[in-house]
C-alpha cells in the first residue's frame, strides 16, 4: 500500500505539479487512512471497502477531526483511487458517495473597516523589511489574495500602470485582479528596495538574501503586524476575508465577489452574505422606528 501511495504522490509532484503545501496535505491525510488500514488488517487498497472507510471517517470524527478536515481527507482518498483505477491497480473507489459529517458552519473572522485602516495607515519606516511587509499587507487586503497566490507572485504578474495583478490560484486557474491606489503606492515604494537584494528569480516578495518568501515567513510577518498595530492575532486569510466582506457590504454584488476571490462555486462565497446581514441588521436596529427596543422611549 505504501508503494502505491508513493507512486501517487510522485504523480502529483511530477505530472500534476501540485504545490508543496497541497502535497503535504495529501500526504498527511492519506497516511491517516493508511494507518487505519494497517490497524484493521487491510493489506491493499483494493480491499478497502465503503463500509470500512465509513467507519474510519466516523472514528476520526469521534476523535475530534473537524468536518472540513474530513472532507479534505475524503477528497484525497478519491484522488488516490482515481489514479489507482486508471493505473489498473484497483477496480472501485470506496470514497464515492461518502460525505463528511456536517459540522457547525463557522463564519470567517474579519477586521472591520476601521481596524483594517488602523492596520494599514500607520507610519512605515523607509527600510527593506518595513516597506516589504507593508506592501504585502496592502496587496492582501486590496486584492483578496490567498497566501499561496501572494507567495507565488512574480514581477511579470504585476501591472502597476493599469492597476492589475495576475495570479495563479487553485486548480492552476489564472485570474486578473484590480490593485487599489494604496497598494500600488506601497508596491512602488517596495520594488526599488527589492532590487538591492539581488533576487534569485522574479518573485515580488523576497528576503534580504534575495530568496522568495515562504508561506511560513509571510504568516509570521502578518502575525507580527497584527500584534504590533492591532494587539490581536492576524493571519493572511483574515485579510482575504475582510476584503470579501467589505466588498460585498459596499457593492451587494455576490457574483463579482465570487470572481474576485476565484471561487469555483458561489456557495463558497455566500458565507459572506451572513456577515453582511449582521451589518445590515445592526443598521436596521439603530435606524428603523419599529426596531427600537421596548422601553427606549419610556
Amino acid at each position: 500500500m505504501q508503494a502505491d501511495l508513493d507512486a501517487y504522490l510522485n504523480h502529483l509532484r511530477s505530472e500534476r505539479q501540485v504545490s508543496a503545501h497541497t502535497l503535504e496535505g495529501y500526504l498527511r491525510d492519506l497516511h491517516k487512512v493508511l494507518a487505519l488500514c494497517e490497524k484493521a488488517g487491510i493489506a491493499n487498497w483494493q480491499d478497502l471497502d465503503v463500509r470500512s472507510l465509513r467507519g474510519f471517517v466516523a472514528r476520526l470524527h469521534h476523535d475530534g477531526l473537524a468536518s472540513p478536515s474530513l472532507s479534505r481527507l475524503l477528497s484525497a482518498v478519491r484522488g488516490l483511487y482515481r489514479y489507482l483505477i486508471r493505473e489498473g491497480r484497483c477496480r472501485h473507489d470506496p470514497a464515492a458517495g461518502i460525505q463528511a459529517p456536517k459540522g457547525a458552519r463557522r463564519l470567517p473572522r474579519t477586521l472591520d473597516a476601521d481596524r483594517a485602516q488602523q492596520l494599514l495607515d500607520g507610519a512605515v519606516e523607509d527600510d527593506f523589511i518595513a516597506r516589504r511587509d507593508h506592501a504585502m499587507l496592502e496587496l492582501f487586503y486590496s486584492s483578496g489574495l490567498r497566501l499561496s497566490e501572494l507567495v507565488g507572485l512574480d514581477l511579470d504578474g504585476l501591472d502597476l500602470a493599469d492597476g492589475l495583478v495576475r495570479v495563479r490560484g487553485k486548480g492552476n486557474k489564472v485570474r486578473e485582479l484590480p490593485v487599489g491606489r494604496k497598494a500600488r503606492e506601497a508596491l512602488e515604494a517596495w520594488l526599488p528596495l527589492r532590487t538591492g537584494a539581488n533576487p534569485e528569480d522574479g518573485a515580488v516578495f523576497v528576503s534580504r538574501q534575495g530568496r522568495r518568501l515562504t508561506p511560513r515567513a509571510v504568516r509570521a510577518r502578518v502575525r507580527q503586524a497584527g500584534v504590533r498595530e492591532l494587539g490581536q492575532h492576524l493571519h493572511p486569510h483574515m485579510l482575504r476575508h475582510s476584503f470579501a466582506s467589505h466588498m460585498l457590504e459596499s457593492s451587494q454584488d455576490l457574483r463579482a465577489v465570487q470572481e474576485l476571490l476565484g471561487h469555483a462555486d458561489i456557495s463558497t462565497t455566500q458565507v459572506y452574505t451572513h456577515l453582511d446581514f449582521q451589518h445590515l441588521a445592526a443598521v436596521y436596529d439603530r435606524a428603523h422606528p419599529r426596531a427600537k427596543r421596548q422601553g427606549a422611549d419610556e
